[in-house]
């Protein structure tokens, strides 16, 4: 079976990533930030989050992130706390500076969102989540039988 790229699915996926990123990517260059750093400062619960539980809330690998959050550190827009009952548990808290660059990068994502739901209707935009959802929970959950049944030459 051959598939022109538009005809796939993680082709919509990238396409639709890219022009967010774009967007965010260009806001948040505004401010000395970056996509994944806003993102990260996003993710950050206002009591503090734990360290562990970071990459599993912003879907990605818990490896991916010490990079980018070594660099908050350094800018001064996170802190990292250690708990004071278990000392192995690092509790990863925003500053000052990084609530206000964490406000900014909440108004760039409310306002991406509400412009796109202005464009599109509820109904449809009810049917892309409900859709996204679905092939999320399959990439999730049969990814191990996905691979299985890629052919091996």
């Amino acid at each position: 079976m051959k598939l022109k790229p538009e005809e796939t699915i993680d082709f919509h996926l990238r396409w639709g990533w890219f022009h967010i990123s774009r967007i965010y990517g260009g806001e948040a260059s505004k401010i000395g930030g970056s996509v994944s750093q806003g993102l990260l400062l996003l993710n950050i619960d206002k009591e503090g989050t734990r360290s562990t539980r970071l990459g599993p809330k912003m879907g990605m690998e818990p490896r991916s992130l010490p990079r980018t959050l070594k660099l908050l550190e350094t800018e001064g827009l996170i802190e990292r706390v250690p708990d004071t009952a278990d000392k192995r548990v690092v509790w990863i808290k925003l500053t000052d500076k990084g609530r206000k660059k964490r406000e900014a990068a909440r108004k760039t994502v409310i306002a991406l969102n509400e412009y796109i739901k202005n464009k599109i209707p509820d109904d449809k935009m009810q049917i892309f989540f409900e859709v996204i959802s679905e092939v999320n929970a399959v990439l999730s959950n049969d990814g191990e039988k996905i691979i299985a049944t890629i052919p091996k030459d």
